[in-house]
């Protein structure tokens, strides 16, 4: 399953080991998921981790490493931009690869996006998971 995850999960999951956003990276480095991105987006994540208010929490030589590794594992996509209004114009790269790549869009501020079946909230996503994994035999 491919996912596209918001910058705000990604902190999440820097931040707090025990915490649904830490179990979704967790489940992209053993690739049970597939973590679209493009460069745009490793800038977005790498910028916002880097922020000093961050640096006493964040780990950024971890973050770097995850970076890198993402650009082994991960699907590499770079959309057409879109032309919908986007409350943050920096959430459009995230809307457009999810879009493109049919992965789920992974935020915890879906209010910043459209509303749309593939942008759901971090506990939902594993609520989905957990129903779709019980139903296989």
């Amino acid at each position: 399953m491919r996912v596209v995850l918001d910058t705000n999960v990604i902190i999440s999951a820097f931040i707090k080991s025990r915490s649904n956003p830490a179990d979704i990276l967790q489940m992209v480095l053993e690739r049970k998921l597939s973590l679209c991105f493009n460069p745009a987006i490793l800038s977005e994540y790498e910028g916002v981790t880097g922020r000093p208010k961050f640096a006493s929490i964040i780990d950024h030589d971890k973050v770097r490493r995850f970076i890198d590794l993402l650009q082994k594992i991960g699907i590499s996509h770079t959309p057409s931009p879109s032309t919908g209004i986007m409350p943050d114009k920096d959430d459009r790269i995230f809307y457009d690869t999810a879009k493109e790549t049919g992965a789920y869009l992974i935020t915890g501020n879906t209010k910043h996006y459209p509303s749309e079946f593939f942008i759901i909230n971090p506990a939902d996503f594993l609520a989905l998971i957990n129903k779709r994994q019980a139903a296989s035999p």
